[in-house]
């Protein structure tokens, strides 16, 4: 049993801004003659140019702090970027790695590598473990734990990895502040042979696919916890725990490349939103205060709370592609990765003191302690108001005694254990109670239910037998005045209904004809009714011109006007400008919004058949409601 003293900070916070690499993926069309050669290079070891696509007689220099070529190497990326922050986490801090780029651009292979060239993941790992073991062959005076947990986050949800049967995990926040995320599942670990057995294959439950430009492309977005666990051996006991997430992110997809369809352009959408919710809290924290910062807008930007921002030491490993193909995609990375490098998070230690509980003699082993030694005099009993007169009073403790103060804190944490425990008992039998109460209020509502059902029935048929309940009373009288007169049985009985009483007659509905809309026909809009006669049906048109004859019989100048002004809104409209359209929702407004941010603006309304969810009958129908709404305004 041991008494746990949570810190605050465990030190003074200092600031630390988020390490910002770039890696360059080799050049992949150096057979291909009518390929236009690379679009970037490297001017040194920390700067580098891309092409101006305003002007190809400019370029656009960046700098970070480091760049790695073409010819650089895993063990480079490594040593450079990764291995500085490691002690960190062994002190007791959070320190967090994360590969960003277009997909294709090799944040897989940064990260996983292979047998032959192992990533950052396997060679940051190894690491971790070696250190501890020098550590405890030092005796440092401290004892060390090591576990894992791994997951995903694919079309928004978040899975257990190693535990693949798990549904969607919640993401919560405790009272410090700390990202938890309840019901995942955490291994301890002995050594690197044991994380491997358990990586690998869970590696494997990941989500992926083939697309036109990867045949293994990552379908979501994979965090490894790697959770660093170290006690003193010696007073004051203190514990210290440290965080490493090591992240693979998947690529923004450009869909007409890709050549998603179906469930790809689903997780597509999902990867775009939640990286363009990445752009908008690093926007808004280099906005500086007073700004709301929207982590809650997507499971990943909430998972990397810490990292962005927060108390974690973090690397963001940027990959880009030397391919003309890749230019947009590149220059977006690019651009990202020089406002991420502003970020400044307040990494500290995180600490707790364990005090530990002497243990409490038996009274056997006291009586034979006192037999051979003085008497001891005997403590008055907690119910006593004085003790026997001329009986010497034992020993003051001082007010402020280390064993005073321990004595409390152990009386404290076991009365407070019972009390929770007592009321957790009480719940659970109050909750059992009021559970078997709801079942017989339910048995009791649908045995009412068809008793009602019964004697509407009954009635529904004329007969007069009523149901009758376990007391062989009726369930339901009939009001007396309702009762059928006896005086009088005609041969047949009939309903009688009495006419509706108006006061004044009905007048026949007036129908308006509509009135012509500028040079549209009225015979041209075709409008399915319901409820349509068999001649109507037979004159329903049935093939796809027929479908959209209503834009055949537009005059062509305001058709093209009113698709100009569509245009206009998808290119420069704000999200209240996007919501304002016919058939554009809240949800489609974000995804405009973020395919615009990726693929600039759009050449042709056609282009909105990109978007998720956004279909070519849906299209069709999108754009007959906003031009003819905007005809009639």
């Amino acid at each position: 049993m041991a008494q746990r003293v949570a810190l605050k900070d465990g030190g003074t916070k200092k600031t630390s801004r988020i390490r910002v690499t770039v890696r360059l993926r080799p050049y992949m069309d150096a057979q291909d003659e009518k390929a236009e050669g690379p679009c970037v290079r490297g001017l040194g070891t920390e700067d580098l140019e891309i092409i101006n696509w305003r002007n190809a007689t400019e370029t656009v220099k960046y700098h970070f702090d480091v760049f790695h070529g073409e010819e650089s190497t895993q063990q480079e990326v490594y040593l450079s970027s990764v291995k500085p922050v490691l002690p960190h986490v062994l002190n007791g801090q959070n320190a967090s790695i994360f590969a960003y780029g277009p997909t294709g651009a090799g944040k897989t292979h940064t990260m996983l590598g292979s047998r032959e060239q192992p990533g950052v993941i396997p060679r940051a790992v190894r690491s971790v473990f070696k250190t501890v073991k020098a550590k405890e062959k030092e005796e440092d005076g401290w004892n060390y734990s090591i576990g894992m947990s791994y997951l995903e986050i694919y079309n928004e949800k978040v899975l257990d990895l190693l535990s693949p049967g798990t549904q969607d995990l919640p993401i919560r926040e405790d009272k410090d502040r700390n990202i938890l995320i309840p019901g995942l599942t955490h291994t301890p670990l002995s050594s690197y042979q044991e994380f491997d057995s358990l990586f690998v294959p869970a590696n494997l439950n990941r989500t992926t696919a083939s697309t036109k430009l990867n045949q293994r492309s990552s379908r979501s977005h994979a965090v490894l916890l790697i959770k660093v666990v170290r006690t003193q051996r010696a007073p004051p006991y203190r514990q210290q725990t440290g965080k490493l997430y090591l992240v693979d992110l998947a690529g923004s997809e450009d869909n007409r490349r890709t050549g998603n369809q179906g469930i790809r352009l689903k997780e597509s959408g999902a990867i775009n939103l939640s990286l363009f919710t990445l752009s908008k809290v690093v926007d808004a924290l280099n906005a500086g205060a007073g700004v709301r910062v929207p982590y809650r807008d997507s499971k990943l930007t909430r998972l990397l709370q810490d990292s962005l921002g927060g108390s974690a030491h973090s690397v963001m490993i940027t990959n880009i592609a030397p391919e003309y193909q890749y230019y947009f995609d590149t220059f977006t990375a690019l651009n990202f990765a020089s406002k991420s490098k502003l970020i400044v998070n307040k990494p500290f230690v995180r600490e707790t003191v364990t005090v530990p509980v002497p243990q409490v003699k038996r009274a056997r082993d006291d009586h034979e302690a006192g037999a051979s030694s003085e008497p001891q005099i005997k403590k008055p009993k907690k119910g006593s108001k004085k003790t026997e007169q001329g009986a010497p009073s034992p020993p003051a403790v001082p007010p402020h005694s280390p064993s005073d103060v321990l004595d409390r804190l152990v009386a404290l944490e076991k009365q407070l254990k019972d009390c929770q425990e007592k009321e957790r008992l009480n719940l659970l039998q109050h909750e059992a109670k009021y559970r078997k109460e709801i079942e017989a209020l339910k048995d009791k509502q649908k045995e009412w239910e068809n008793k009602v059902k019964l004697q509407q029935r009954l009635a529904d048929k004329g007969l007069t037998r009523e149901p009758f309940n376990s007391d062989k009373q009726p369930l339901f009288t009939m009001n007396p005045l309702q009762k059928k007169s006896t005086a009088v049985k005609p041969e047949k009985q009939q309903a009688v209904v009495q006419p509706l009483q108006v006061s004044q007659p009905i007048q026949p509905l007036q129908v308006q004809p509509l009135q012509r809309i500028g040079n549209v026909k009225k015979q041209s809009v075709c409008v399915k009714k319901r409820g349509k006669s068999a001649s109507d049906k037979s004159e329903e048109p049935e093939d796809k011109e027929n479908r959209t004859c209503w834009e055949g019989q537009i005059d062509a100048s305001i058709l093209e006007q009113s698709r100009g002004k569509i245009l206009l809104i998808l290119n420069t409209g704000s999200l209240k400008d996007l919501k304002g359209l016919q058939g554009i929702g809240d949800k489609k407004a974000k995804l405009i919004l973020g395919w615009r941010e990726l693929n600039g603006q759009f050449a042709k309304v056609e282009d909105l058949t990109n978007i998720e969810g956004l279909s070519e009958k849906r299209f069709s129908s999108f754009m007959k409601a906003n031009i003819l709404s905007a005809m009639v305004k």
